[in-house]
């Protein structure tokens, strides 16, 4: 007797593929929780490493801020032979084939220290300096921002940085968390898991590449073109940049989070980067009426994107680093994830369903 196997959407929504401790995504209501604390609640109390304590509690070993500041010193030496090849590839490439080449088997305490590294020197060797040797007592993100100017960054720099990772750091069951996942049940190891996630963030459809943001707001200039702009955009059939989410269906919580980030950043006197903040205003203000109008079956707001370009470019990063910026925050709940899927989970093994040519027919005029 043949087995029925019930239909899923291409795209998997409304399968529930595992169960997970770590996140849950509420779209209807616009809530993101990580583990019991409410997102504002996680980026008001937790620091850096209050966060990697909150999601790897009970699944990975929480290393101290002296652990991983020695993570950081080892991932320095490890790296410093491949330097010269690591500058000639795009920040992405760097990070993942930095990753790959750390000797052993990393766990999620060398991966996190090794990617702060990578990106840190990468950025150093961009600007025509050397990658510049951790200081292992100074907490995590003091010492990347560190690590890139060679100066302690100010304390409201390393908190709107914080306030991004804590952010992004998880969110249900994404694309790459997804696809560490799958690759974690077949119990491969953890760096096969991440460099498999990272394959897929690198892809347009994955969010976390908020570059093209900024292009829209470079294309728009000034608040009285957002409106011509903008319909023209959507009269031609385009997206508009930093609106809508495949979850949401009210704001993306993670958006207020961080244009609160964002102001506070743009208040403190040692910010000297211009924010634009006045103009997405404006554009998120016309946008948000303009998408009302044309797609009322569909309600499209704010999404965590348009307001992580402009606190990452306000911090002082070009668009080519957003993507790995992402992947450093990211890769704190990918670690989380593979763990608890090593604990509870088994071998994820779906079925397809053939709807190629019947069998009689095969191999005809070939």
């Amino acid at each position: 007797m043949k087995t029925a196997i019930a239909p899923s959407p291409t795209g998997l929504e409304q399968v529930v593929a595992c169960e997970t401790r770590l996140s849950h995504v509420d779209g209807e209501k616009g809530q993101l929780w990580l583990r019991g604390l409410s997102l504002e609640q996680a980026v008001n109390r937790l620091d850096w490493q209050g966060l990697i304590g909150l999601l790897w509690q009970d699944l990975c070993p929480i290393p101290t801020q002296a652990e991983f500041g020695l993570g950081r010193a080892q991932a320095f030496e490890q790296l410093a032979p491949f330097w010269p090849h690591l500058q000639n590839l795009k920040a992405f490439e760097a990070l993942r084939a930095g990753l790959d080449l750390l000797p052993g088997e990393p766990q999620a305490c060398d991966l996190l220290s090794a990617s702060q590294v990578l990106l840190a020197g990468w950025l150093r060797l961009q600007s025509g300096q050397s990658p510049l040797r951790p200081t292992p007592e100074n907490e995590a993100v003091t010492d990347f921002g560190r690590m890139i100017t060679g100066k302690t960054p100010d304390s409201s720099w390393v908190q709107a940085l914080t306030c991004y990772w804590i952010s992004v750091s998880d969110h249900g069951l994404n694309a790459s968390t997804f696809a560490a996942r799958v690759i974690a049940s077949t119990r491969s190891d953890l760096r096969s898991a991440v460099l498999g996630a990272l394959g897929a963030l690198k892809g347009p459809l994955h969010g976390g590449a908020p570059g093209p943001v900024l292009d829209m707001l470079d294309a728009i200039g000034s608040p009285e073109r957002a409106r011509p702009w903008l319909e023209a955009e959507l009269a031609a059939g385009q997206r508009l940049m930093g609106f809508g989410h495949r979850i949401y269906r009210v704001r993306d919580p993670r958006a207020d989070v961080l244009r609160q980030a964002l102001q506070a950043w743009q208040n403190n006197p040692t910010n000297h980067n211009n924010t634009r903040l006045a103009l997405a205003r404006s554009v998120e203000s016309v946008a948000l009426e303009i998408l009302a109008a044309h797609k009322p079956e569909r309600k499209l707001e704010t999404n965590v994107e348009f307001y992580t370009a402009l606190l990452l470019e306000s911090l002082g990063f070009e668009r080519e680093v957003f993507t790995p910026l992402f992947a450093l925050g990211r890769l704190v709940g990918w670690a989380a994830h593979v763990s608890e899927q090593n604990l509870y989970g088994r071998l994820i093994r779906p079925q397809s369903r053939y709807i190629g040519p019947p069998a009689e027919d095969a191999g005809q005029g070939v």
